[in-house]
Parts: structure tokens; C-alpha cells; sequence
């Protein structure tokens, strides 16, 4: 019995909701096939537009996230821009989404995908030496590794599985039409371990969308100017095995099916080896490098996600940032004294 029949069986009456939530949209998945990509892009972008002016508390989160994290923006620019960004959200998850498996292959891939300055991450896939690739949600998080799959460089991303096992499955199905393997599951470090100290080279790569919230057990970082709470297990992989880290997103280029390959960062060992907080380096790093990605594109960035939603103890205690803190914000070397007064200045949350 599979997960889905499983989950009908159990819970009957969250099965049938569960169905009825999945067979609209499973229907409208396969309308939206019969029809050019790009007429589908104008219209994906009307419901998003429609959904910004129904939904308007998701609207309001994305326009407040906008106002805190990029200073300089009026109220009208960060109006406009949260709606751009619901709007941009449709378009992925409506159409991109779908289209990707018949539009992505190994014949075809460069008809839709280009590549900007990518050097550091194309030797590390050619020397099949094991890495980290990290992304945002920004961009289309979900073409990087199928593109990479697609070309013959197979790799295993982590993703936080659906509440809907219906959705989940069939999403499932649309990632790893090409050769990428999904791991649908945080936290599963041995099956990580497993892999890299393996021979399979889709193992030896590991992708993370490393911009989520990780909870008030998280490593708190700078991002936009705000601390976030992330995840301590890239950096602590990174680490144990001296693996590079390689951060990049792709990029919609026009108002077609068109993405460039960027990357924003690369660095290993030799970098954070002689700093003093390893781990928070590494993490730190990595956040920044997701943060240019969200300058380079703000409007390709999912403004509605709750990054910021876990607080610091000594925020939720209403009490000053430790000194401790101070001293390894400090000590990060792109750190600057405005974003430092930025973190100083922050105590609430969106």
C-alpha cells in the first residue's frame, strides 16, 4: 500500500480532502500542457494577480518582508514588487513547473538554459569530487539540479516534503523525471552521510534550498539586514568532510521559459578554517550569497515565505543582543558598520 492509499485508509475524511484539494489541480496540470508555455505564463500571472488583491494578509507579509529588507523602497515600489512576486510565484509553480520535464532534456536544455559565470561549479561536476549546491527560493529553485540531472551530472536534492501526499507524489514525479533524486526528508543526516562516503555520483552532490526557517534551535545569521534562523547541518557537513560549497540560482530571463545559471559564491576549506566560529561562518556565508541572489532579483524572490518568523531567546525575552553575538557578527569579514547598526536596530517580528 502506498502513502497516498495509506493515508485514505487512515484518515478517511482528510483522505477525501486531500483528493479533493489534488484533482483540481491535477486536472488543470494537464489543461495547461495542451497549451503554449508562454500564452500559459500571461495567464498564470493574472491569477497571481487576482490571488495578491483576494489574499490580502499574504500581500501585506510580502510587502513588510520588502519595506525591512530592502531599505530605500517607498510603500508604492514595495506594493508593486510584492505583487510582482505572487505574480512570479504562479508562473513557477503554474507553468514552469509542469513544462520543465518536456522542455528539459538532454537535447534540449540548452534551448531554455544558459549559463553565466558558472566556472567554479562546472569543474566541481566534472571532477565528480562530492559538494554542497546551495539555492534560495528565488529564481527557479526547482530547474537547477533537473537542468544539471538533464545534462548527465545526476545529483540528490532535500526537500520538505508536501502535507498533501496526493501533491506530493505527483511533484515527485515531475523532479526526478530526469535523473535527479529527491530526499524528501530534513534532518536525515545518516542517509546524507551515507551517500557522500559513497560511490554514486548523484549522492556526492547534494542540493539544499538552504533559506529556511529553521526554528528557535537555529543557527541566527544575518539576511537582509534582519537575523534568520538556519539550518546547522550544511555547514556542520561541510565541515566534517571539507566539502565545497558552491551557491547559485537560475534566473528568468524575459517574460519566457528562459532561466541563466548564476552563481553568487564559491569557497571551501581554505576559508573558513582559520576563522574563529567555523560553523557560523559557514552558515553566515552561504546566507549571503542567498541574499545577493534576492538583490540580483527581487522580484523572482518568495517575499510571502516566512523567513524571519523565529526570533533570537534574547529578542523574545526583550533583552539587548549579547555581547557574544556582537563579537561574531563583527567578525564576519564582509560585515559593514550600517548593517551592523541594521541587526542592532532589529527586535520584531513581521
Amino acid at each position: 500500500m502506498n502513502a497516498t492509499s495509506q493515508n485514505l485508509f487512515d484518515d478517511p475524511l482528510r483522505g477525501l480532502q486531500d483528493l479533493a484539494e489534488f484533482l483540481p489541480l491535477r486536472a488543470l496540470g494537464a489543461a495547461i500542457q495542451c497549451v503554449d508555455p508562454e500564452q500559459n505564463l500571461q495567464t498564470a500571472a493574472a491569477f497571481g494577480t487576482l490571488y495578491a488583491k483576494v489574499n490580502s494578509k499574504r500581500t501585506g507579509r510580502a510587502k513588510a518582508n520588502i519595506l525591512r529588507s530592502l531599505p530605500g523602497t517607498t510603500e508604492t515600489e514595495a506594493e508593486q514588487l510584492a505583487v510582482e512576486s505572487i505574480r512570479y510565484m504562479f508562473r513557477l509553480f503554474l507553468v514552469d513547473s509542469l513544462a520543465m520535464p518536456r522542455l528539459v532534456n538532454p537535447w534540449s536544455w540548452q534551448e531554455h538554459v544558459e549559463f553565466g559565470d558558472f566556472a567554479a561549479g562546472a569543474e566541481l561536476l566534472v571532477s565528480n569530487k562530492p559538494a554542497l549546491f546551495i539555492t534560495g527560493h528565488c529564481g527557479n529553485w526547482e530547474l537547477l539540479g533537473f537542468t544539471l540531472a538533464a545534462m548527465g551530472f545526476p545529483m540528490t536534492a532535500l526537500a520538505r516534503p508536501l502535507d498533501n501526499p496526493y501533491l506530493n507524489q505527483w511533484l515527485l514525479g515531475l523532479r526526478e523525471a530526469r535523473g535527479l533524486r529527491v530526499l524528501t526528508k530534513w534532518g536525515a543526516t545518516e542517509r546524507i552521510v551515507s551517500m557522500i562516503e559513497g560511490d554514486d555520483p548523484a549522492g556526492r552532490r547534494i542540493g539544499f534550498i538552504a533559506d529556511q526557517n529553521a526554528g528557535e534551535s537555529g543557527l541566527f545569521v544575518p539576511f537582509l539586514g534582519r537575523l534568520a534562523s538556519s539550518y546547522k547541518s550544511i555547514g556542520l557537513l561541510a565541515m566534517r568532510y571539507e566539502l565545497p560549497v558552491v551557491a547559485g540560482f537560475a534566473r528568468r530571463v524575459g517574460n519566457r521559459f528562459q532561466y541563466r545559471m548564476e552563481m553568487m559564491d564559491h569557497f571551501g576549506p581554505d576559508d573558513w578554517c582559520d576563522q574563529p566560529d567555523p560553523l557560523f561562518y559557514v552558515t553566515a556565508r552561504f546566507n549571503q550569497a542567498i541574499e545577493k541572489m534576492v538583490r540580483a532579483a527581487p522580484d523572482q524572490y518568495l517575499w510571502i515565505h516566512r523567513r524571519w518568523k523565529s526570533r533570537p531567546k534574547w529578542e523574545r525575552q526583550g533583552k539587548e543582543m549579547p555581547a557574544s553575538m556582537r563579537t561574531r557578527l563583527e567578525g564576519l569579514p564582509w560585515m559593514d558598520q550600517p548593517t551592523m547598526d541594521q541587526l542592532l536596530s532589529d527586535g520584531s517580528v513581521s
